[in-house]
């Protein structure tokens, strides 16, 4: 971390340095101890500007830096007007055709008459058009009238140019002014949802002669083929006493069908009754079945003496129970299995229950929560999850937490079965405060602050003390007020530009 903030401040100074070196020869010297600035935002474009005082029959040069909000950076093309409006309705403008520099359009403004004057300032390019309405500007007499003017009061801000801030990854937000949901930020753990989980088991002793190739982390489909698992083959002394069952069984189907046709011309002769018939054939069927059996017996001993894995004859098929993903995997081709071995491990990701745990100082709140956010440890996002299954009624005795459960839609979440999250309880809304994103906080040996835009090229250190927390919005009960414009991004520049011992000057031309 110290080799990137040392070439930070490398960078930062080497653009310091540059832009002071930089200096477009103006027209005429400055009038006035110092030029004015003006910083003004609109819904597209941050607008600073630096100029001399305005003086009837002088040249001043007017230093516009333009920059896009999203994404923040310089603009690069269009061209730029300096309209003076007059009471009458008169406007004198003054227009360049491109920027001098990425970001900075330098104007030459010659004010006709003396007076107050409605400053605007206009873009317009082919990526973006603007206009920035400023307000009322003095156009002094003469150079004494215009050196008379009380200066701008010095300001003990933090400086960092524009040129720093379009080379660097910069960015700024207003405070706004709405309330939030508090919350209670919990430990938590996400579980597949009931019946989103199953073990694939052995259904008996066996080989298993042929195995899905899906290693973990694999899709399978509810119903897919995972495996063949071949029952144990009778030992080769068997052999004769499966031979003479299937001799028997055959004999015995003889001599049922020879019964069988027998009882049917009795029946016909009316010399027996018609439950002799069907005792008759009930033993047929009884006789059929058990020399099927016997063939089926003798062909799965034959089939395990010649390796008979091509052959589909006594195999039984193990089928996925669930769709989902495979965790684990134990099985492989060619292994004896015991009945109830564990073959593979299935999870349902797409359909998931988040557990929080909730310390016990915190259950009478607790109970009032309705809906949860889900944080994920490192990721900095905010995921909401869907309703509340259960809240709790019984305390863990070790942790003396209290479990509630919320289901949840994994497909858009994206969240891994186990992984490890803090659960952000909503409860009721607050008063409207200010709110910032969270992404503008530094921490400053151990407290927040954040660094409000006074400027285009100036930011103050502020000091916030904060309230709820609601996905990425922090309520801040003070320290800054609606409608300031902080950093979001590149905050930690700021601050590394604050502790630097050479500070810029106050304007620099272009």
């Amino acid at each position: 971390m110290a080799v990137k903030q040392l070439f930070v401040l490398i960078l930062m100074t080497s653009l310091i340095g540059g832009c002071r070196r930089e200096s477009a020869p103006a027209p005429e010297e400055p009038l006035g101890p110092e030029p004015r600035t003006v910083t003004h935002w609109t819904d597209k474009t941050e607008l600073f500007a630096e100029y001399p005082p305005l003086v009837t029959g002088h040249t001043s040069r007017f230093a516009i830096h333009l920059t896009t909000l999203e994404p923040f950076k310089a603009v690069t093309e269009g061209t730029v007007e300096v309209q003076l409006k007059d009471a009458s309705g008169a406007v004198d403008t003054f227009t360049v055709d491109g920027p001098s520099r990425p970001g900075i359009f330098g104007v030459d403004v010659r004010p006709s008459r003396a007076g107050k004057r409605e400053l605007a300032i206009v873009l317009r390019g082919t990526a973006v058009t603007d206009q920035h309405l400023l307000g009322e500007v003095d156009v002094y007499i003469d150079a004494a009238a215009a050196a008379a003017a009380p200066a701008a009061a010095e300001s003990e801000a933090i400086s960092f140019l524009k040129e720093q801030q379009w080379a660097l990854d910069f960015g700024t937000a207003v405070v706004q002014e709405r309330g939030l949901r508090a919350s209670i930020r919990v430990p938590g753990e996400v579980l597949p949802a009931p019946g989103g989980e199953a073990d694939v088991l052995a259904p008996f002793d066996g080989r298993l002669v042929s195995v899905a190739a899906h290693s973990a982390g694999a899709a399978v489909a509810r119903g897919q083929e995972l495996a063949r698992v071949q029952p144990p083959p009778a030992a080769p002394a068997d052999l004769p006493q499966l031979e003479r069952a299937r001799a028997q069984a055959a004999s015995a189907l003889e001599l049922a069908t020879r019964d069988r046709e027998r009882a049917e011309r009795l029946v016909m002769a009316g010399a027996a009754p018609q439950k002799r018939l069907d005792e008759a054939r009930a033993a047929e069927t009884q006789a059929g079945a058990a020399l099927r059996a016997a063939d089926a017996q003798l062909a799965q001993f034959n089939a395990a003496r010649t390796a008979g894995a091509s052959s589909a004859a006594g195999l039984f098929v193990i089928r996925a129970p669930i769709g989902g993903v495979v965790v684990s995997r134990d099985a492989a081709a060619g292994m004896n299995v015991a009945s109830g071995t564990r073959l593979f491990h299935l999870v349902n990701p797409s359909s998931i229950q988040v557990v929080g745990h909730v310390p016990e100082a915190q259950v009478s709140r607790a109970r009032l929560t309705k809906s949860a956010q889900v944080e994920v440890p490192g990721g900095g996002v905010m995921l909401p999850v869907g309703e509340l299954v259960s809240m709790g009624q019984v305390l863990d005795r070790e942790s003396r937490t209290l479990p509630v459960t919320f289901a949840a839609d994994n497909r858009a979440l994206g969240l891994a079965v186990g992984q490890s999250v803090f659960v952000h309880l909503l409860l009721d809304q607050t008063a409207p405060a200010p709110v910032i994103p969270a992404s503008a906080l530094v921490d400053d040996a151990g407290r927040p602050i954040v660094f409000v835009q006074v400027e285009g090229e100036a930011f103050e250190r502020r000091p916030v003390s904060l309230g709820v927390r609601e996905g990425e919005w922090v309520q801040v009960t003070s320290g800054v007020k609606p409608g300031e414009h902080i950093v979001t991004k590149g905050a930690y520049l700021v601050r590394l530009a604050s502790l630097s011992t050479s500070v810029p000057a106050h304007g620099h031309v272009h």
